[in-house]
């Protein structure tokens, strides 16, 4: 059974592990130690029989969330993990009080577009150029968590 709990200095090698292999560019060791000291930070990692699966983070500040990162192992995609992730995220925020969560997405990252549509977030911007090898622009995406 996966379970969602807090990051700690134990997962830190294994999400590096994930960042490597997800990402053209991917967070360092040390820049996610960093984030265990951060009292904005909220980092939620999947764990399957204590083998990190994934994992999810944001910044949260006077309600408002940032999604940083979403990231599932390939070895462990197409199970529902990073929906159960992004939800984890989304009810800190809801815990907490947050107006809204956003985040920034490839739009070619179908899978993931699909998700965050099927959660209710809604496109309201582009960021032209944000990505990096290769180019594409980031499509930003907001949730809001309470009606106004």
């Amino acid at each position: 059974m996966i379970r969602l709990k807090q990051m700690e200095e134990k997962h830190i090698s294994a999400l590096a592990e994930i960042e490597r292999l997800c990402f053209s560019a991917p967070w360092t060791e040390a820049g996610l130690r960093a984030e265990l000291g951060s009292s904005t930070a909220v980092f939620l990692v999947a764990e399957e029989d204590k083998m990190v699966c994934g994992y999810g983070g944001m910044h949260f500040v006077c309600g408002e969330g940032y999604v940083d990162n979403i990231a599932v192992h390939p070895d462990f995609r197409r199970k529902g993990i990073g929906e159960m992730i992004t939800k984890g995220l989304l009810q800190y925020g809801k815990e907490h009080e947050g107006s809204f969560i956003s985040l920034e997405v490839r739009p070619s990252n179908r899978a993931a577009v699909n998700l965050y549509y099927k959660l209710g977030f809604q496109k309201n911007g582009v960021r032209k150029q944000f990505y990096t090898n290769p180019p594409e622009d980031g499509w930003i995406l907001t949730k809001f968590l309470k009606k106004n």
